[in-house]
């Protein structure tokens, strides 16, 4: 059940994590966010525990493209926070931003086309509004 797991997840990593995590909340991890995790559930739950965006140093390639495919965005950047800090992204601009820290993190914009899937709120959205879309 998803709700049991949006209850618990990252529990072995941080304890309480789920309870206090808010939604409309960006995660911000180490390397390899997602390593292994090919199945698109992992994803699901991070989006109904409210996450509006994950900033790591690295993804696990699946789980990154499960994640643009799902309207999550997500940055590869290396970035020091701490819990409560707003962070700003601006994936048009390739910018990542903790305006408390005056930190300014310079990131390869993401293509047009993840773009505008990512605006769509996903792939499946993204082509029931453009049907016929080819990206050829």
């Amino acid at each position: 059940d998803n709700a049991y797991v949006v209850q618990h997840a990252f529990e072995q990593l941080a304890p309480g994590f789920a309870s206090r995590f808010g939604k409309g909340g960006v995660i911000v991890a180490g390397r390899n966010f997602g390593n292994n995790s090919s199945r698109e559930q992992a994803v699901h739950v991070l989006r109904l525990m409210g996450v509006a965006g994950i900033v790591s140093v690295s993804f696990g390639r699946q789980f990154f493209r499960n994640c643009i495919n799902n309207g999550l965005p997500v940055v590869e950047c290396e970035l020091a926070v701490k819990d409560g800090d707003e962070i700003e992204i601006d994936l048009a601009q390739g910018r990542v931003a903790v305006p408390a820290h005056k930190i300014v993190r310079e990131v390869p914009p993401l293509p047009p086309a993840v773009q505008a899937i990512l605006a769509a709120g996903g792939l499946i959205p993204f082509l029931k509004a453009h049907p016929g879309w080819d990206a050829a």
